[in-house]
């Protein structure tokens, strides 16, 4: 297992959509392996394969929801979101490609998402609270999409500058 260097925004891999996993083997396994490792290493709750350069739809999670007691590690491969509740709440999220800024967002409160496991097992689970707001979260990024832009436009603008401004300095 390896830490894998996770990417910040305005990396513009993390706009890109990430192509479906097809091969159900080793090299899958390790990915997911090190991205587990990576998000501890953080910490963090959650990671997208995009985040680590791996633009495959791979998703993992790692959290302790009172409301989703079996919620530990879920590893999710290709996962599709198949339900979404029309309640909706208003949590706050971080992100390790965004790091130390945290917003309220919006989001349905409840969330059905069908994946595969690394060995290639379909699942379809139904999730609430801090998982819901994880799963959608996460595969959000799979489809270029981070929390901010969620935001409204003018929070929005305000944390992409602050990014390019520190990508600027940085190089």
């Amino acid at each position: 297992m390896a830490v894998r260097e996770i990417l910040i925004l305005p990396d513009p891999l993390l706009r890109k959509v990430a192509e479906p996993v097809e091969a159900f083997d080793e090299d899958l396994q390790k990915t997911v392996d090190d991205m587990f490792e990576t998000m501890y290493d953080a910490p963090g709750i959650g990671l997208a394969g995009p985040q680590i350069g791996y633009m495959k739809r791979v998703v993992v999670i790692d959290l302790a929801d009172e409301e989703n007691p079996d919620s530990g590690k879920i590893a999710m491969v290709n996962p599709e979101i198949v339900g979404l509740s029309e309640q909706t709440a208003v949590s706050e999220e971080g992100c390790l490609s965004i790091p130390e800024l945290y917003y309220e967002v919006e989001r349905p409160a409840e969330v059905t998402v069908k994946y595969f496991t690394p060995q290639g097992e379909e699942i379809t689970r139904h999730a609430t609270g801090r998982l819901a707001v994880c799963m959608q979260h996460e595969i959000d990024h799979l489809d270029g999409v981070l929390y901010i832009d969620y935001l409204s436009r003018l929070k929005r603008d305000r944390v992409n500058k602050k990014f390019q401004k520190k990508a600027r300095l940085a190089s």
